[in-house]
Protein backbone atom coordinates (compact mmCIF):
# COMPACT_ATOMS: atom_id res chain seq x y z
CA UNK A 1 0.00 0.00 0.00
CA UNK A 2 1.32 3.43 -0.91
CA UNK A 3 1.95 5.85 1.97
CA UNK A 4 -0.98 8.15 2.57
CA UNK A 5 1.19 11.25 2.78
CA UNK A 6 2.91 10.94 -0.58
CA UNK A 7 1.75 11.80 -4.04
CA UNK A 8 0.66 15.05 -5.61
CA UNK A 9 -3.00 14.47 -4.79
CA UNK A 10 -2.34 14.94 -1.08
CA UNK A 11 0.53 17.41 -1.14
CA UNK A 12 -1.50 19.95 0.78
CA UNK A 13 -2.17 17.43 3.49
CA UNK A 14 1.54 16.95 4.08
CA UNK A 15 1.92 20.64 4.85
CA UNK A 16 -1.11 20.68 7.09
CA UNK A 17 0.17 17.72 9.09
CA UNK A 18 3.36 19.57 10.02
CA UNK A 19 1.63 22.57 11.56
CA UNK A 20 -0.08 21.44 14.75
CA UNK A 21 0.27 19.22 17.77
CA UNK A 22 -1.73 16.20 17.99
CA UNK A 23 -8.00 9.15 23.69
CA UNK A 24 -12.33 6.52 26.48
CA UNK A 25 -9.20 4.77 25.88
CA UNK A 26 -10.20 6.62 22.69
CA UNK A 27 -11.64 5.44 19.48
CA UNK A 28 -8.22 4.26 18.32
CA UNK A 29 -8.68 1.22 20.52
CA UNK A 30 -11.25 -0.04 18.05
CA UNK A 31 -9.23 0.80 14.96
CA UNK A 32 -8.34 -1.93 12.50
CA UNK A 33 -5.59 -4.02 14.05
CA UNK A 34 -2.18 -4.18 12.48
CA UNK A 35 -1.00 -7.46 11.01
CA UNK A 36 -0.20 -10.42 13.24
CA UNK A 37 3.37 -11.77 13.26
CA UNK A 38 4.19 -13.10 9.82
CA UNK A 39 4.58 -16.75 9.03
CA UNK A 40 2.20 -18.14 11.64
CA UNK A 41 -0.58 -20.23 10.11
CA UNK A 42 -4.04 -20.32 11.60
CA UNK A 43 -5.99 -17.35 12.84
CA UNK A 44 -8.17 -18.95 15.51
CA UNK A 45 -7.26 -19.46 19.15
CA UNK A 46 -8.00 -23.18 18.99
CA UNK A 47 -5.77 -23.60 15.93
CA UNK A 48 -2.91 -21.75 17.59
CA UNK A 49 -3.27 -23.78 20.76
CA UNK A 50 -3.13 -27.02 18.77
CA UNK A 51 -0.05 -25.87 16.89
CA UNK A 52 1.73 -24.90 20.09
CA UNK A 53 1.04 -28.27 21.66
CA UNK A 54 2.86 -29.76 18.70
CA UNK A 55 5.60 -27.08 18.54
CA UNK A 56 5.99 -25.68 22.07
CA UNK A 57 9.15 -23.70 21.22
CA UNK A 58 7.48 -21.63 18.47
CA UNK A 59 8.01 -18.09 19.76
CA UNK A 60 6.02 -16.51 16.94
CA UNK A 61 3.14 -18.87 17.65
CA UNK A 62 3.06 -17.86 21.33
CA UNK A 63 3.11 -14.19 20.30
CA UNK A 64 0.21 -14.75 17.92
CA UNK A 65 -1.78 -16.55 20.60
CA UNK A 66 -1.21 -13.64 22.97
CA UNK A 67 -2.40 -11.17 20.35
CA UNK A 68 -5.45 -13.37 19.72
CA UNK A 69 -6.32 -13.35 23.43
CA UNK A 70 -6.10 -9.54 23.54
CA UNK A 71 -8.37 -9.32 20.50
CA UNK A 72 -10.82 -11.82 21.98
CA UNK A 73 -11.08 -9.71 25.12
CA UNK A 74 -11.91 -6.69 22.96
CA UNK A 75 -14.53 -8.57 20.98
CA UNK A 76 -16.23 -10.17 23.98
CA UNK A 77 -15.69 -7.59 26.75
CA UNK A 78 -14.20 -10.45 28.80
CA UNK A 79 -11.10 -9.17 30.65
CA UNK A 80 -10.20 -12.66 31.90
CA UNK A 81 -8.37 -13.11 28.60
CA UNK A 82 -5.76 -10.55 29.68
CA UNK A 83 -3.90 -12.72 32.22
CA UNK A 84 -3.84 -15.50 29.61
CA UNK A 85 -2.38 -13.10 27.07
CA UNK A 86 0.28 -11.95 29.52
CA UNK A 87 1.33 -15.52 30.26
CA UNK A 88 1.74 -16.65 26.65
CA UNK A 89 3.42 -13.43 25.49
CA UNK A 90 6.03 -13.83 28.21
CA UNK A 91 6.43 -17.45 27.14
CA UNK A 92 7.22 -16.14 23.66
CA UNK A 93 9.96 -13.94 25.12
CA UNK A 94 11.44 -16.88 26.96
CA UNK A 95 11.59 -18.82 23.71
CA UNK A 96 13.06 -15.89 21.76
CA UNK A 97 14.21 -13.02 23.98
CA UNK A 98 13.54 -9.59 22.53
CA UNK A 99 11.34 -10.77 19.65
CA UNK A 100 9.26 -7.92 18.30
CA UNK A 101 6.02 -9.89 18.03
CA UNK A 102 5.89 -10.58 21.76
CA UNK A 103 6.92 -7.03 22.66
CA UNK A 104 4.26 -5.58 20.36
CA UNK A 105 1.72 -7.96 21.89
CA UNK A 106 2.66 -6.88 25.40
CA UNK A 107 2.27 -3.29 24.25
CA UNK A 108 -1.22 -3.99 22.96
CA UNK A 109 -2.04 -5.78 26.21
CA UNK A 110 -0.76 -2.88 28.30
CA UNK A 111 -2.86 -0.46 26.22
CA UNK A 112 -5.94 -2.66 26.67
CA UNK A 113 -5.34 -2.54 30.42
CA UNK A 114 -4.95 1.26 30.19
CA UNK A 115 -1.28 1.15 31.15
CA UNK A 116 -0.23 3.58 28.45
CA UNK A 117 3.26 4.23 29.79
CA UNK A 118 3.89 0.49 29.68
CA UNK A 119 2.38 0.28 26.20
CA UNK A 120 4.78 2.94 25.00
CA UNK A 121 7.81 1.18 26.49
CA UNK A 122 6.92 -2.14 24.88
CA UNK A 123 6.14 -0.51 21.53
CA UNK A 124 9.50 1.28 21.56
CA UNK A 125 11.24 -2.01 22.33
CA UNK A 126 9.41 -3.77 19.51
CA UNK A 127 10.26 -1.02 17.02
CA UNK A 128 13.89 -1.14 18.07
CA UNK A 129 13.88 -4.85 17.20
CA UNK A 130 11.89 -4.29 13.99
CA UNK A 131 11.46 -0.69 12.76
CA UNK A 132 8.87 -1.86 10.21
CA UNK A 133 6.48 -3.50 12.67
CA UNK A 134 3.02 -2.14 11.98
CA UNK A 135 1.44 -3.52 15.15
CA UNK A 136 4.05 -1.87 17.36
CA UNK A 137 3.76 1.40 15.43
CA UNK A 138 -0.02 1.39 15.90
CA UNK A 139 0.32 0.70 19.64
CA UNK A 140 2.85 3.52 19.93
CA UNK A 141 0.47 6.03 18.34
CA UNK A 142 -2.37 4.86 20.59
CA UNK A 143 -0.26 5.19 23.73
CA UNK A 144 0.92 8.68 22.83
CA UNK A 145 -2.64 9.78 22.09
CA UNK A 146 -3.93 8.45 25.40
CA UNK A 147 -1.10 10.19 27.26
CA UNK A 148 -2.06 13.47 25.62
CA UNK A 149 1.22 13.74 23.74
CA UNK A 150 -0.46 14.85 20.56
CA UNK A 151 2.65 16.36 18.95
CA UNK A 152 4.48 13.09 19.42
CA UNK A 153 1.47 11.06 18.29
CA UNK A 154 1.29 13.04 15.06
CA UNK A 155 5.01 12.54 14.43
CA UNK A 156 4.72 8.82 15.21
CA UNK A 157 1.78 8.40 12.84
CA UNK A 158 3.62 10.20 10.04
CA UNK A 159 6.73 8.09 10.63
CA UNK A 160 4.68 4.88 10.58
CA UNK A 161 3.00 6.04 7.38
CA UNK A 162 6.38 6.30 5.65
CA UNK A 163 7.73 2.96 6.90
CA UNK A 164 4.65 0.71 6.70
CA UNK A 165 1.52 2.48 5.50
CA UNK A 166 -1.84 0.86 5.90
CA UNK A 167 -5.37 1.26 7.21
CA UNK A 168 -4.41 0.90 10.91
CA UNK A 169 -2.03 3.84 10.59
CA UNK A 170 -4.33 5.93 8.37
CA UNK A 171 -7.22 5.72 10.84
CA UNK A 172 -5.00 6.65 13.77
CA UNK A 173 -3.66 9.59 11.83
CA UNK A 174 -7.23 10.77 11.27
CA UNK A 175 -8.02 10.53 14.99
CA UNK A 176 -5.02 12.66 15.92
CA UNK A 177 -6.24 15.28 13.45
CA UNK A 178 -9.73 15.13 14.96
CA UNK A 179 -8.34 15.66 18.46
CA UNK A 180 -6.74 18.82 17.10
CA UNK A 181 -10.12 20.07 15.93
CA UNK A 182 -8.98 19.73 12.31
CA UNK A 183 -12.09 17.91 11.21
CA UNK A 184 -11.77 18.63 7.50
CA UNK A 185 -8.30 17.08 7.46
CA UNK A 186 -9.46 14.14 9.54
CA UNK A 187 -12.29 13.55 7.09
CA UNK A 188 -9.92 13.82 4.13
CA UNK A 189 -7.55 11.27 5.66
CA UNK A 190 -10.44 8.86 6.23
CA UNK A 191 -11.75 9.33 2.69
CA UNK A 192 -8.27 8.61 1.32
CA UNK A 193 -8.08 5.57 3.57
CA UNK A 194 -11.45 4.41 2.24
CA UNK A 195 -10.11 4.69 -1.30
CA UNK A 196 -7.19 2.43 -0.32
CA UNK A 197 -9.14 -0.17 1.68
CA UNK A 198 -10.42 -3.48 0.34
CA UNK A 199 -11.26 -5.45 3.48
CA UNK A 200 -14.92 -5.15 4.47
CA UNK A 201 -14.03 -4.83 8.16
CA UNK A 202 -11.65 -1.95 7.43
CA UNK A 203 -14.23 -0.26 5.24
CA UNK A 204 -16.84 -0.63 7.98
CA UNK A 205 -14.50 0.88 10.55
CA UNK A 206 -13.72 3.84 8.29
CA UNK A 207 -17.42 4.44 7.63
CA UNK A 208 -18.05 4.39 11.37
CA UNK A 209 -15.36 6.98 11.99
CA UNK A 210 -16.78 9.19 9.25
CA UNK A 211 -20.12 8.78 11.00
CA UNK A 212 -18.52 9.91 14.26
CA UNK A 213 -17.17 13.05 12.62
CA UNK A 214 -20.62 13.84 11.25
CA UNK A 215 -22.26 13.10 14.61
CA UNK A 216 -19.90 15.43 16.46
CA UNK A 217 -20.86 18.15 13.97
CA UNK A 218 -24.57 17.48 14.52
CA UNK A 219 -25.07 16.25 10.94
CA UNK A 220 -27.56 13.47 11.67
CA UNK A 221 -28.27 12.68 8.02
CA UNK A 222 -24.64 12.07 7.10
CA UNK A 223 -23.93 10.26 10.34
CA UNK A 224 -26.88 7.94 9.79
CA UNK A 225 -25.80 7.12 6.25
CA UNK A 226 -22.24 6.29 7.33
CA UNK A 227 -23.38 4.09 10.21
CA UNK A 228 -25.79 2.30 7.87
CA UNK A 229 -22.96 1.68 5.40
CA UNK A 230 -20.79 0.32 8.19
CA UNK A 231 -23.54 -2.07 9.26
CA UNK A 232 -24.08 -3.17 5.66
CA UNK A 233 -20.40 -4.06 5.41
CA UNK A 234 -20.14 -5.53 8.91
CA UNK A 235 -23.57 -6.32 10.42
CA UNK A 236 -22.01 -7.21 13.77
CA UNK A 237 -20.15 -3.92 14.25
CA UNK A 238 -20.92 -2.66 17.75
CA UNK A 239 -19.48 0.86 17.22
CA UNK A 240 -21.67 1.27 14.14
CA UNK A 241 -24.73 -0.03 15.98
CA UNK A 242 -23.93 2.36 18.83
CA UNK A 243 -23.80 5.22 16.34
CA UNK A 244 -27.11 4.22 14.79
CA UNK A 245 -28.71 4.11 18.25
CA UNK A 246 -27.53 7.65 18.96
CA UNK A 247 -28.87 8.92 15.66
CA UNK A 248 -32.22 7.20 16.15
CA UNK A 249 -32.59 8.67 19.64
CA UNK A 250 -31.68 12.14 18.34
CA UNK A 251 -34.30 11.81 15.58
CA UNK A 252 -36.98 10.92 18.12
CA UNK A 253 -37.20 7.21 17.29
CA UNK A 254 -36.64 6.18 20.89
CA UNK A 255 -38.17 2.72 20.52
CA UNK A 256 -35.70 1.77 17.79
CA UNK A 257 -32.82 3.32 19.73
CA UNK A 258 -33.72 1.31 22.82
CA UNK A 259 -33.86 -1.86 20.73
CA UNK A 260 -30.39 -1.15 19.38
CA UNK A 261 -29.06 -0.39 22.86
CA UNK A 262 -30.48 -3.63 24.27
CA UNK A 263 -28.79 -5.59 21.49
CA UNK A 264 -25.46 -3.85 22.08
CA UNK A 265 -25.29 -4.61 25.80
CA UNK A 266 -26.48 -8.17 25.23
CA UNK A 267 -23.51 -8.77 22.95
CA UNK A 268 -20.88 -6.43 24.39
CA UNK A 269 -21.60 -5.28 27.97
CA UNK A 270 -18.94 -2.57 28.25
CA UNK A 271 -19.39 0.31 30.73
CA UNK A 272 -19.75 2.94 28.00
CA UNK A 273 -22.56 1.03 26.29
CA UNK A 274 -24.28 0.13 29.56
CA UNK A 275 -24.20 3.75 30.70
CA UNK A 276 -25.57 5.01 27.38
CA UNK A 277 -28.38 2.47 27.54
CA UNK A 278 -29.13 3.41 31.13
CA UNK A 279 -29.21 7.12 30.32
CA UNK A 280 -31.59 6.57 27.44
CA UNK A 281 -33.86 4.55 29.73
CA UNK A 282 -33.61 7.24 32.39
CA UNK A 283 -34.51 9.95 29.89
CA UNK A 284 -37.71 7.99 29.28
CA UNK A 285 -38.52 7.85 32.99
CA UNK A 286 -37.50 4.19 33.35
CA UNK A 287 -35.19 4.74 36.31
CA UNK A 288 -35.32 1.24 37.80
CA UNK A 289 -34.30 -0.32 34.49
CA UNK A 290 -31.56 2.27 34.13
CA UNK A 291 -30.18 1.38 37.56
CA UNK A 292 -29.95 -2.23 36.45
CA UNK A 293 -27.71 -1.26 33.54
CA UNK A 294 -25.55 0.93 35.76
CA UNK A 295 -25.14 -1.96 38.21
CA UNK A 296 -23.84 -4.24 35.47
CA UNK A 297 -21.33 -1.58 34.45
CA UNK A 298 -20.08 -1.30 38.02
CA UNK A 299 -19.70 -5.07 38.23
CA UNK A 300 -17.71 -5.11 34.97
CA UNK A 301 -15.33 -2.50 36.38
CA UNK A 302 -14.66 -4.70 39.41
CA UNK A 303 -13.98 -7.74 37.22
CA UNK A 304 -11.76 -5.69 34.93
CA UNK A 305 -9.73 -4.39 37.88
CA UNK A 306 -9.23 -7.95 39.13
CA UNK A 307 -7.74 -8.80 35.72
CA UNK A 308 -5.27 -5.92 35.66
CA UNK A 309 -7.35 -3.24 33.91
CA UNK A 310 -7.13 0.33 35.16
CA UNK A 311 -10.73 1.52 34.83
CA UNK A 312 -10.37 4.83 36.68
CA UNK A 313 -11.48 6.95 33.72
CA UNK A 314 -14.69 4.96 33.27
CA UNK A 315 -15.22 4.98 37.04
CA UNK A 316 -14.77 8.74 37.26
CA UNK A 317 -17.26 9.45 34.50
CA UNK A 318 -19.86 7.02 35.81
CA UNK A 319 -19.61 8.01 39.47
CA UNK A 320 -19.76 11.71 38.61
CA UNK A 321 -23.09 11.30 36.87
CA UNK A 322 -24.71 8.33 38.59
CA UNK A 323 -22.88 7.39 41.78
CA UNK A 324 -20.54 8.61 44.49
CA UNK A 325 -18.97 12.06 43.86
CA UNK A 326 -16.07 11.36 46.23
CA UNK A 327 -15.20 8.13 44.42
CA UNK A 328 -15.47 10.00 41.13
CA UNK A 329 -12.93 12.56 42.30
CA UNK A 330 -10.54 9.91 43.60
CA UNK A 331 -10.63 8.03 40.30
CA UNK A 332 -10.40 11.19 38.19
CA UNK A 333 -7.36 12.47 40.09
CA UNK A 334 -5.60 9.12 39.81
CA UNK A 335 -6.27 8.95 36.08
CA UNK A 336 -5.16 12.54 35.50
CA UNK A 337 -1.89 11.96 37.34
CA UNK A 338 -1.18 8.88 35.24
CA UNK A 339 -2.00 10.45 31.90
CA UNK A 340 -0.88 14.03 32.53
CA UNK A 341 2.48 13.84 34.31
CA UNK A 342 4.51 16.97 34.92
CA UNK A 343 3.59 20.62 34.69
CA UNK A 344 3.28 20.89 30.92
CA UNK A 345 -0.48 21.26 30.39
CA UNK A 346 0.04 20.89 26.66
CA UNK A 347 0.81 17.20 27.23
CA UNK A 348 -2.38 15.90 28.76
CA UNK A 349 -5.24 13.70 27.63
CA UNK A 350 -8.29 15.83 26.96
CA UNK A 351 -10.48 12.98 28.21
CA UNK A 352 -8.67 12.87 31.55
CA UNK A 353 -8.84 16.65 31.92
CA UNK A 354 -12.59 16.64 31.23
CA UNK A 355 -13.20 13.79 33.69
CA UNK A 356 -11.32 15.62 36.45
CA UNK A 357 -13.11 18.89 35.73
CA UNK A 358 -16.51 17.24 35.96
CA UNK A 359 -15.64 15.28 39.11
CA UNK A 360 -14.52 18.50 40.79
CA UNK A 361 -17.76 20.18 39.65
CA UNK A 362 -20.04 17.53 41.14
CA UNK A 363 -18.09 17.90 44.38
CA UNK A 364 -18.79 21.65 44.40
CA UNK A 365 -15.20 22.61 43.64
CA UNK A 366 -15.83 24.68 40.54
CA UNK A 367 -12.96 27.08 41.11
CA UNK A 368 -10.53 24.19 40.69
CA UNK A 369 -12.60 22.57 37.96
CA UNK A 370 -12.43 25.52 35.59
CA UNK A 371 -8.73 25.06 34.81
CA UNK A 372 -9.24 21.45 33.76
CA UNK A 373 -12.40 22.13 31.77
CA UNK A 374 -10.51 24.75 29.78
CA UNK A 375 -7.67 22.31 29.29
CA UNK A 376 -10.10 19.69 27.93
CA UNK A 377 -11.40 22.09 25.30
CA UNK A 378 -8.12 23.80 24.42
CA UNK A 379 -7.12 21.56 21.49
CA UNK A 380 -10.26 22.26 19.49
CA UNK A 381 -11.61 18.71 19.79
CA UNK A 382 -15.30 18.96 18.85
CA UNK A 383 -16.91 17.13 21.73
CA UNK A 384 -20.19 18.80 22.65
CA UNK A 385 -20.22 17.22 26.11
CA UNK A 386 -16.83 18.76 26.95
CA UNK A 387 -18.17 22.20 26.04
CA UNK A 388 -21.31 21.57 28.10
CA UNK A 389 -19.17 20.67 31.11
CA UNK A 390 -17.20 23.90 30.68
CA UNK A 391 -20.39 25.95 30.41
CA UNK A 392 -21.94 24.32 33.47
CA UNK A 393 -18.83 25.04 35.53
CA UNK A 394 -18.75 28.65 34.36
CA UNK A 395 -22.43 29.04 35.24
CA UNK A 396 -21.78 27.70 38.74
CA UNK A 397 -19.01 30.29 39.14
CA UNK A 398 -21.29 33.13 38.06
CA UNK A 399 -19.44 33.68 34.77
CA UNK A 400 -22.66 34.29 32.90
CA UNK A 401 -21.29 35.55 29.59
CA UNK A 402 -18.77 32.73 29.28
CA UNK A 403 -21.37 30.16 30.33
CA UNK A 404 -23.90 31.39 27.76
CA UNK A 405 -21.24 31.22 25.04
CA UNK A 406 -20.08 27.69 25.87
CA UNK A 407 -23.49 26.18 26.56
CA UNK A 408 -24.73 27.63 23.27
CA UNK A 409 -21.66 26.25 21.51
CA UNK A 410 -22.26 22.75 22.90
CA UNK A 411 -25.79 22.79 21.48
CA UNK A 412 -24.73 24.38 18.22
CA UNK A 413 -22.21 21.61 17.66
CA UNK A 414 -24.71 18.88 18.40
CA UNK A 415 -28.12 19.78 19.86
CA UNK A 416 -28.80 16.10 20.65
CA UNK A 417 -25.40 15.05 22.01
CA UNK A 418 -26.84 12.94 24.87
CA UNK A 419 -30.42 12.12 25.92
CA UNK A 420 -29.91 13.24 29.53
CA UNK A 421 -27.37 16.00 29.16
CA UNK A 422 -28.44 17.91 26.05
CA UNK A 423 -31.79 18.86 27.67
CA UNK A 424 -29.91 19.99 30.78
CA UNK A 425 -27.57 22.09 28.67
CA UNK A 426 -30.60 23.73 27.04
CA UNK A 427 -32.26 24.35 30.41
CA UNK A 428 -29.07 25.92 31.78
CA UNK A 429 -28.78 28.14 28.70
CA UNK A 430 -32.44 29.20 28.96
CA UNK A 431 -31.84 30.09 32.61
CA UNK A 432 -29.13 32.47 31.43
CA UNK A 433 -31.39 34.10 28.87
CA UNK A 434 -30.68 31.92 25.85
CA UNK A 435 -27.92 31.98 23.27
CA UNK A 436 -25.95 35.21 23.01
Amino acid sequence: MRPLLTGASVAGLVAALTLGSAVLFGRTSGAPAAASPAGVPGSGIAGLQKRLREQPHDAAGWASLGAAYVEQARLTADPTYYPKADEVLRRSLREAPGNDGALAGLGALAAARHDFHGALRYADGALKANPYGQRAAAVRVDALVELGRYDDALAAARRADTTRPGIPIFTRLAYVRELRGEVAEARRVLELARDSATDRGDLAYIATQLGELAWNDGDLGRAGREYAEALRLSPGSMPALDGRARVRAAQGDTAAALKDRAEIVRRLPLPQYLTEYGELLESEGRRDEAKGQYAVGTAWARIAKANGVDADLETALFESDHGDPKEALRAARAEYERRCPGADVRQCSVHSADALAWALHVNGRDGEALRYARQATATGYRRAQFRYHLGAIEKALGKRAEARRDLAESLRRNPNFAPLWAPRAKAALDDLGGAP
